[in-house]
Formats: structure tokens, sequence, C-alpha cells
């Protein structure tokens, strides 16, 4: 075959199975067409491999692609928008019409380049995820009123309590944890703020309220 003869046969390793399931070795550059249906968790599972890579050039859904893109107000900004970007520059470098594919499927494509920032930033991002993925719940209510949902309630009153065992801190027996909610959002100045609008460096902000207050989002 042609790679048998090339010159570069022995810089190539074929590794067959799921990309999702499979340790990546090292690697600079990252190239493919990928099944659309594994573009989120392949998009993390990249931008969390270590050690870094230069620069991933993929191909995606394009409703998908504009979502990673997106910026604080657009209509497809959510959680996938605000997490890819916490973690990595990303830029759609163009479209690629269903009709150039045979047979056309029905979605139209684009091609987007996604470079990890290295170093990340210093925040732990199962935290991070946690906080996004409450607050996205629906991004167009307030914070206060997303985090008054008794789900989300109870998960960060669990959180708490495991938290103040940990460090032989005593709870109130007349603790309230909605009020302790939202008097941590409203001291951040962020009670009234929807998620749709906010950036990477207004969740940070949060984040930190939060997490100086004893409230962790790890296992929310």
């Amino acid at each position: 075959s042609v790679l048998r003869t090339s010159p570069y046969q022995s810089h190539l390793q074929i590794m067959v199975g799921d990309v999702l399931k499979t340790e990546l070795p090292f690697f600079n550059i990252c190239v493919a067409n990928i099944p659309y249906q594994i573009s989120s968790p392949l998009v993390f599972k990249l931008l969390l491999h270590r050690p870094f890579f230069r620069c991933a050039v993929l191909m995606f859904q394009r409703e998908f692609a504009q979502r990673l893109v997106a910026k604080p107000g657009d209509k497809l900004y959510c959680r996938l928008s605000i997490n890819t970007q916490l973690l990595a520059r990303v830029d759609l470098l163009m479209k690629v019409g269903k009709n150039n594919f045979r047979p056309p499927p029905k979605v139209e494509s684009s091609v987007v380049r996604i470079e990890p920032i290295n170093p990340p930033p210093p925040i732990n991002f199962t935290e991070w995820d946690g906080l996004t993925r409450i607050a996205f719940i629906r991004k167009n209510k307030t914070l206060s009123a997303v985090f008054k949902q008794s789900v989300v309630l109870s998960s960060l009153e669990k959180n708490y309590r495991i938290h103040c065992s940990i460090n032989n801190q005593e709870v109130p027996s007349d603790f309230d944890i909605k009020k302790y909610v939202d008097d941590i959002l409203v001291g951040c100045g962020f009670a009234d703020k929807r998620a749709r609008t906010m950036d990477i460096d207004d969740f940070l902000v949060v984040l930190h309220g939060f997490n100086a207050s004893g409230i962790h989002f790890a296992g929310s």
C-alpha cells in the first residue's frame, strides 16, 4: 500500500476503537470529520487532555459550531459556549454546505479551529461546570430564581454540610439554605442577572462567592 512504502510509515500509528473510550496518546494537531452525535463529549475530552495539543480543526453540525463561538446575549449562547471559551480560543473557519456530500445530509456543517488556552485558568473545572450546569438550566431566568429550585437547594445543602463536616464547622440549627444562597447572590451583585447575558468573568465572581462561603458544586 501507499502507507507501507511511505518514508513516514514509522511515524504512523493506527488506533482502532471508540475515541471517547480510548486513552489518547500525545498529539500536537487534531484534524477530524466526526460523527456529530459525539461532538460535545469529544470537545471536552480534547480540552481536558494532557499534555496540551496545539490546535484542533474539526467539522461539526453548523448549529453546534455556532454555539461554540456564541457570545453573551446571542440566541445560541449556552453552557457549551462558556465552558468551551473558558478553556480555548474558538474560531469558525468556513461553512460546508450539505450539497458537498453524497448523499447530502439533512444538516449544514461548519469547520472550527479550537486552540486550548495554555496554561489554563487556575480554577477547578468540575466546580465551574457544576455552577454553569445549574445557571443554564433556565438561562433566561434570574440566578435568584434558578437557585430557588428545590432540587438545586437540596444538592447545595448536602454539599455544604459535607464541607462543614470535613472542616469541623458546626451548621446552625436554624440554617436556611435558601436564604444563605440568595444572600451570596445578592452579595456578589448577580441575584438579578441572567446566565444568557453573563460572561466568563461574571461567573468567576459568582463561583468565588459561593466557594468562599462554603458552597461547592462538585457532584451537584
